[in-house]
């Protein structure tokens, strides 16, 4: 369990952070901007629990537990990437768990016959925001793992959960029938 009572610590005033093993990384490195696109993708999650009703709230905050993972994850140097007491890891099944949610919410809707615009209601707005920055996120981490190893587990949920706010935007606009379509080359 985590427990901090100081929020400060001055060990970050030389550019540099601390990783989970206690080795330090420069706070420019790729590990840590990809720990930060996560970060971010997590708040913007956070700004789209605001809209959710109670089933996809619980999801939502699921994922934000996720992502806490995957933050951790990253800041665990090291090739094994089996979960252990002192390494937590994103495993298989939090890849299929999005699979399984993507396919139920997916299920009552017509199939696409135009790309989407961002928007819809608010709910469907954030989303997009958030699948955006979780866009971002996986191009950061397979930037990441250009530099060290990253956990494949890692990459796939993360990829797969673009594709979960995707379609979890479409299910918030009345299963896509408050979806915005795009109409190539309308406004010539």
């Amino acid at each position: 369990m985590v427990k901090l009572t100081k929020i400060y610590t001055r060990t970050g005033d030389d550019g540099t952070t601390g990783l989970v093993d206690g080795s330090r990384t420069r706070k420019d490195a790729q590990r840590m901007a990809a720990i930060g696109d996560v970060d971010e993708l997590n708040s913007c999650i956070g700004v789209a629990a605001l809209h959710a009703g109670e089933a996809l709230l619980a999801r939502l905050r699921t994922i934000q537990s996720d992502l806490f993972d995957l933050g951790a994850d990253l800041a665990t140097p090291g090739e094994d990437f089996a979960p252990s007491e002192m390494a937590l890891r994103i495993i298989s099944s939090q890849v299929v768990r999005l699979e399984d949610e993507i396919d139920e919410m997916n299920a009552g809707m017509k199939p696409l016959t135009s790309f989407i615009l961002p928007g819809g209601g608010a709910l469907a707005a954030t989303l997009h925001v958030a699948r955006s920055v979780a866009r971002r996120a996986e191009r950061s981490l397979v930037a990441a793992g250009r530099e060290a190893p990253v956990n494949p587990e890692a990459g796939r949920y993360i990829n797969r959960l673009s594709d979960w706010l995707f379609v979890a935007a479409r299910y918030a606009n009345g299963q896509g029938a408050g979806d915005i379509l795009w109409v190539p080359g309308s406004s010539r």
